[in-house]
C-alpha cells in the first residue's frame, strides 16, 4: 500500500511529538530528584528550566512561524532536532546553575522549531482540507508521551544514571527525529488551490480581522494559564482540599484518560458538528468544573467533575488551538498567524507555574481554584464573543 504524503508526515510527526514532549517537559517528573541531589540545585530551579524553555520559544514563535510559510517546514524542524540533540548532550554535562539554565534556554529555541505549534502548521502545509483530522491525530498520539517515557525514563535512570539518560534521549532526536524531519515533510510548502474557499476573515475589514485574532490570543492565553499551571499544581490542590494520598492519585491519574478520550472522540465525529461548538463546549465546561471545585472541591464527586472538566477542556484546546486558526485564517498565512499566537501563550505558560505557587503559598488550594476559575470565566467570555463574530465557520 502507497501511503500518502499527508500519512507519512502524520505518523512521523506523531513519533517526534511523542519524543519531544517526553524528553523536556515530562522529563523532570522522573529525572528531577537525581538531578536536584548530583547539581545541589533546589527543586524550583530544576523545574524552573520548563520556565525558560517556555519564555524562550516564545520570543523565536512568531519569526519560526512566518518562515515556514515561506519556506516550509521540513528545514527548520530538522534543525530543530539537531538543536535538541545538541542541547539534550549539554545538559547531561551540566555542572551547576549556569549550565543548567542555558541548556534549558536553547532547548526553548529547538521546541519552537520542533515541537507543539512546527507540527502544526506542517501538517496544515502537507494535509490540505483534512488538516483538522490528521492535527487531532498527532494530539492524540501526543498524549501518549508520558505512557511512554516517564517508564521509560524509570528504567533508565537506576541503570545509566540521569545523565546517560539524556545522553540516550539526544541520541533519539538525533537518530529518529532528524530523519523523519527530513525524510516524510516535503522541502516547499504546498501552495494553496485557487478554489480553495476563503478564510471568514478574508471578507473581513482590517478592524474586525485584528478584533478576531485579540479574542482568539484573549482565549487560548487564559486557556494556556490554566493548562500549563494548573497540571503543575494538581496534586497539591487535592491535598489542600483534604483528600488523602491515595484518593489523590487516583484523582490525578484520570486527567490523562480524559484528555485522551476527547481527542478522540474530536477525531471520529468532528466532521460532524462545527469547530466552534467544540472552542465553545470546551471553554464552557472549564470554569464550570473549577467553580463547583472552588465551592466544594473537598467532595470526591465533585473533585472527580472538576478534574474531568479540566481534562476534558484541555485534551480539546490541544486540537483547537491548531484547528480554529486554521478555520479564521485559512491556510495561507498559517503559519504567521501560529507564531504570532505562540508569542503570548509561551509567556504565560512560563509564568503560570509560579504565579500560581505564590498564590498557593498565599491563599491555599481555594485561592488557586479561584483564580483560575476567574481566568477560565474570561476565556469563555472571549470565545462567546469569537463564536458571536464568526458563527459561519465550521
Amino acid at each position: 500500500m502507497i501511503l500518502t504524503p499527508a500519512v507519512r508526515a502524520t505518523a512521523g510527526l506523531g513519533i517526534t511529538q511523542i519524543i519531544g514532549w517526553g524528553t523536556t517537559f515530562l522529563m523532570p517528573s522522573v529525572l528531577g530528584r537525581p538531578i536536584e541531589h548530583d547539581l545541589a540545585l533546589p527543586s524550583e530551579v530544576v523545574y524552573g528550566g520548563i520556565t525558560v524553555m517556555f519564555g524562550v520559544g516564545a520570543l523565536f514563535s512568531p519569526w519560526v512561524g512566518k518562515s515556514m510559510d515561506r519556506t516550509g517546514a521540513r528545514s527548520l524542524m530538522a534543525v530543530g532536532s539537531l538543536l535538541y540533540a545538541l542541547s539534550l548532550a549539554a545538559l547531561s554535562a551540566s555542572q551547576g546553575l549556569i549550565s543548567y539554565l542555558l541548556c534549558w534556554a536553547v532547548l526553548g529555541v529547538a521546541t519552537t522549531l520542533a515541537l507543539n505549534t512546527p507540527a502544526s502548521i506542517a501538517l496544515a502545509q502537507v494535509a490540505g482540507t483534512r488538516a483538522r483530522q490528521a492535527i487531532a491525530i498527532l494530539a492524540v498520539v501526543g498524549g501518549l508521551a508520558s505512557t511512554v517515557f516517564w517508564p521509560l525514563s524509570g528504567v533508565l535512570e537506576p541503570w545509566i544514571g540521569w545523565r546517560g539518560t539524556l545522553l540516550v534521549y539526544a541520541g533519539l532526536h538525533l537518530l529518529v527525529c532528524l530523519p523523519v524531519h527530513l525524510l516524510m515533510l516535503p522541502g516547499r510548502p504546498t501552495a494553496v488551490p485557487a478554489t480553495t474557499a476563503p478564510p471568514p476573515t478574508a471578507g473581513m475589514s482590517a478592524a474586525e480581522s485584528n478584533r478576531t485574532f485579540l479574542l482568539l490570543v484573549l482565549a487560548f492565553s487564559c486557556g494556556a494559564f490554566i493548562f500549563t499551571g494548573f497540571m503543575v499544581h494538581a496534586i497539591d490542590v487535592l491535598r489542600g482540599l483534604g483528600h488523602d494520598p491515595a484518593t489523590v492519585l487516583l484523582l490525578a491519574s484520570l486527567i490523562g484518560p480524559a484528555q485522551v478520550s476527547v481527542r478522540l472522540v474530536e477525531l471520529i465525529f468532528g466532521h460532524r458538528y462545527s469547530i466552534m461548538s467544540s472552542a465553545l463546549f470546551a471553554a464552557a465546561v472549564l470554569p464550570l468544573g473549577l467553580g463547583l471545585a472552588w465551592l466544594a472541591g473537598g467532595n470526591f464527586a465533585i473533585a472527580l467533575l472538576c478534574l474531568m472538566a479540566y481534562g476534558v477542556a484541555n485534551g480539546l484546546k490541544a486540537v483547537l488551538r491548531a484547528t480554529l486558526p486554521l478555520a479564521l485564517f485559512g491556510r495561507g498565512q498559517f503559519g504567521t498567524v501560529m507564531g504570532r499566537l505562540a508569542l503570548p501563550q509561551g509567556i504565560v505558560s512560563a509564568a503560570a507555574p509560579p504565579v500560581l505557587a505564590a498564590v498557593m503559598a498565599s491563599f491555599g488550594a481555594e485561592g488557586v481554584l479561584a483564580t483560575c476559575f476567574v481566568i477560565a470565566s474570561i476565556a469563555f467570555a472571549a470565545t462567546l464573543a469569537l463564536v458571536r463574530t464568526s458563527p459561519q465557520v465550521r
